[in-house]
């Protein structure tokens, strides 16, 4: 069984939501929803390490939100964020235990993704240079130039709508954080990077309760969607 690692870029503003309080630490059904996100992961075969990228004044708050997962098998370091999220995974890469082998990197305001997801995604990730979890796109999608005017309609059937956890083998995806950061380019995602350094990424479908919660109406969904999960 390889060992495994989970970074958590937990230094997102709650500007969309209306909230001074940034994101991962809003409540959800009484408990942060970074402590949510969490948990899902404690309990994944061979997680060795979790890595909580978050800025400064929040660094307290996330090591007592470790602590009451109660995950004694678990290594939890917390570690001040960058100015830009593929700062903040740059500086957790460089904190990974050097026993680690594969590195998963997740939203902390993805609450929902499941145990059975996660494993899967690694279960792929181990066999090749990297995985991401995605779902089918459900709408047409519209390329448009600057003046909003649309230039293409791609076929929707080969669109995917990329989300997290995104797993790599250890050594690829330090390296092609390297490269993007040596080479000036900032990456949509982390499999971006991945790719840009020449490797091949597969995709694990995953499931669409597993949203990212950026504005009000998604802190709405996701309180009904953990009442339904009580």
């Amino acid at each position: 069984m390889s060992i495994k690692a989970a970074i958590i870029p937990a230094a997102g503003s709650g500007t969309r939501l209306g909230s001074e309080i940034p994101k991962p630490f809003l409540p959800l059904g009484g408990a942060p929803i970074l402590q949510h996100t969490l948990s899902q992961f404690i309990n994944i075969p061979g997680m060795h390490q979790i890595i909580i990228a978050t800025s400064a004044p929040y660094m307290e708050k996330v090591r007592a939100i470790c602590e009451k997962l109660n995950a004694g098998h678990i290594q939890f370091d917390v570690i001040e964020g960058g100015s830009e999220r593929q700062f903040s995974i740059q500086n957790a890469l460089e904190t990974l235990a050097d026993e680690v082998e594969l590195v998963a990197i997740h939203d902390a305001v993805r609450p929902f993704i499941s145990e059975e997801v996660i494993v899967q995604c690694f279960d792929t990730a181990e066999n090749y240079d990297g995985a991401i979890v995605a779902v089918r796109a459900k709408d047409t999608l519209k390329k448009v130039n600057t003046d909003l005017t649309i230039l293409e309609t791609p076929d929707r059937s080969a669109m995917w709508q990329a989300q997290t956890p995104q797993i790599f083998q250890k050594h690829i995806i330090i390296e092609a954080n390297q490269k993007a950061i040596d080479e000036g380019f900032l990456g949509t995602d982390d499999a971006s990077l991945v790719e840009y350094a020449g490797y091949e990424v597969k995709v694990v479908e995953g499931e669409r309760d597993n949203f990212k919660i950026t504005y009000p109406i998604d802190l709405k969904i996701a309180e009904f969607i953990l009442k339904e999960k009580l």
